[in-house]
């Protein structure tokens, strides 16, 4: 009677070994992603956040620049460069960092950019 219980144990052992390592790798793939999409949209808030200083009146390209690598490196991402274009028209920011990865398969850099109009001040 004891062989029979030592062989069911044996059995749940190796469901445990099995189960185990899988449940772990869900579980930091999981984490991995809302890092993923999180450092996404730190980058897409500051890329907006850095076009909307840049569109106004009295916006310059450097303000914008400075406060977009404020918010990304709050946000988390690391190695943050910020590309700022102002034409006669239309501003356009692009924000690349860096995600703090656990394990890089390729994801980790990140680059968001966002555009609008400048503001004009016309006659009613």
């Amino acid at each position: 009677m004891s062989s029979k219980r030592n062989e069911r144990g044996l059995s749940e052992s190796v469901q445990h070994a099995v189960i185990f390592p899988v449940l772990m790798l869900v579980t930091l793939g999981i984490i991995q992603a809302g890092i993923w999409v999180h450092g996404h949209t730190v980058a897409a808030r500051a890329a907006a956040a850095g076009v909307d200083i840049a569109r106004g009146s009295y916006g310059s390209t450097a303000d914008a620049r400075d406060k977009s690598i404020r918010l990304a490196n709050a946000g988390g991402l690391d190695d943050v460069t910020v590309e700022t274009h102002r034409s006669g028209t239309q501003v356009q920011v692009i924000v690349s960092g860096r995600a703090p990865l656990m394990l890089d398969l390729g994801l980790a850099r990140i680059t968001e950019q966002a555009a609008a109009p400048l503001e004009r001040a016309t006659q009613p």
